[in-house]
């Protein structure tokens, strides 16, 4: 599949990236930083209906099991979730019901850290992890998380979310430093042919990793 990934002023400033996969699949990431309010749900639905992706991913969702329902968007029927029952992290993938998408695999925990689903878009094999990293700890996290999902991960996959990891000096902030975890999570990116392809087309812009295959 080719990859390329668009950014507008607008994007900069929410810090949501949306991903194009082939001639007519996109994949938009946002973190939501919580949907437990009926007017902030609206909001998110209506940014998501503008956006029109054929897949969007959430974090921080901030949703219980039992409140899961609460989250629908028109026309993205199909809504699978990872939720907290303290109601923090959360995630979701979202998938349009303009797309022929099936699942055939659900990885999840019940953290509400990730979600990974394995399946056919458009009868394509492609695997989606959405991830949302803790505050503390997450380069450490991020590459745990990899090494347990390496048998899942091949050259089909895409991994989005909020890392809360820089991965680069362009992407820290002026209190962030590149330190240990983070170059052993770089290291371990590198092992598994794991390249972030935002970076690599915007070498000059910050912004959240974007993490595909790099295999052949």
């Amino acid at each position: 599949m080719g990859r390329e990934t668009k950014e507008t002023e607008e994007n900069r400033k929410t810090r949501h990236k949306m991903v194009v996969v082939g001639p007519h699949v996109s994949i938009i990431t946002l973190n939501v930083n919580g949907l437990n309010s009926p007017i902030k749900r609206h909001r998110v639905a209506g940014w998501i209906k503008e956006q029109d992706p054929t897949i969007c991913c959430l974090q921080e969702t901030h949703l219980s099991p039992k409140d899961k329902h609460r989250l629908r968007v028109k026309g993205w029927r199909t809504i699978l979730q990872a939720n907290n029952e303290q109601k923090k992290a959360g995630v979701a993938i979202l998938i349009s019901d303009k797309v022929d998408f099936k699942a055939k695999q659900i990885k999840k925990d019940k953290e509400g850290q990730y979600i990974m689903i394995k399946g056919t878009l458009h009868q394509e094999d492609i695997t989606l992890i959405n991830i949302y990293a803790p505050n503390t700890g997450a380069p450490k996290f991020v590459k745990q998380l990899l090494i347990e999902l390496k048998e899942d991960i091949n050259n089909n996959t895409i991994i989005v979310g909020d890392l809360n990891t820089p991965l680069t000096p362009m992407d820290r902030t002026s209190r962030q430093k590149i330190n240990k975890e983070i170059i052993e999570l770089n290291e371990k990116l590198d092992q598994m042919d794991l390249i972030d392809i935002y970076r690599t087309l915007h070498p000059k812009t910050a912004g959240v990793a974007i993490l595909i295959s790099d295999k052949v």
